[in-house]
């Protein structure tokens, strides 16, 4: 049992691994981090981490020969679990508006926004630890994590789901902010779990056992 974590030159692939090795620990897991496709294609869970802007990260997939096309045959087509950090779950959108109009997977409906708040105090990016308040019903990935857990962010862009069934978790950045996204094997977390430390090491073992 294989869990990429995929390489396109555009994210925080050390402490991605490290973290999901750590979650993985005793299951018989195997985490690796691909740029090929065929080994994305094979595994058994996928997570796509992302660092930067929407419209770079989405140039960087697409410069991968056969990626897209790998990530949608597994996680749209046969079903596979699919996790998207921070870009990589902006990238599930329809479309982003970041330096201009880019084209997301169109996994989750929606657009990916400039953050603006409406306490002109609080500074663009976003950084640092907020508490997540969660929106919808139970859902396994987020099982044993608290109440209200503190997790990392970074980011100036943020997803607007236009279903509100497919946001989990938000958080007050001087307006709401979605902060975990999903739907069907599909889930999204705007925040870093790698760098959340307790809740976000039990988040991505929920990720690993989650059978959507």
């Amino acid at each position: 049992m294989s869990v990429a974590i995929i390489d396109y030159g555009s994210g925080n692939l050390r402490s991605a691994a490290k973290a999901l090795q750590r979650a993985a620990s005793g299951t018989g897991q195997n985490v690796v981090v691909t740029s090929d496709p065929e080994v994305a294609r094979s595994a058994e869970r996928l997570v796509l981490p992302g660092v930067g802007a929407f419209g770079d990260c989405r140039r960087g997939l697409d410069a991968v020969p056969g990626m897209v096309e790998a990530l949608r045959e597994s996680a749209i087509t046969r079903g596979r679990p699919f996790l998207g950090i921070c870009v990589g779950m902006q990238l599930m959108a329809d479309r982003g508006l970041e330096h201009g109009e880019h084209p997301g997977f169109g996994w989750i409906a929606g657009d990916v926004v400039a953050l603006r708040p409406n306490d002109t105090a609080l500074k663009i990016p976003h950084m640092g630890w907020n508490e997540l308040d969660f929106k919808s019903g139970a859902h396994p990935v987020l099982d044993d994590l608290g109440a209200r857990p503190h997790v990392y962010f970074v980011h100036s862009y943020h997803l607007r789901p236009a279903d509100p069934t497919h946001l989990l978790a938000g958080v007050d950045y001087g307006g709401p902010v979605a902060a975990i996204v999903g739907r069907d094997n599909l889930i999204g977390t705007q925040f870093h779990p790698e760098k959340s430390q307790k809740a976000g090491l039990r988040l991505l073992a929920n990720f690993l056992r989650w059978r959507p």
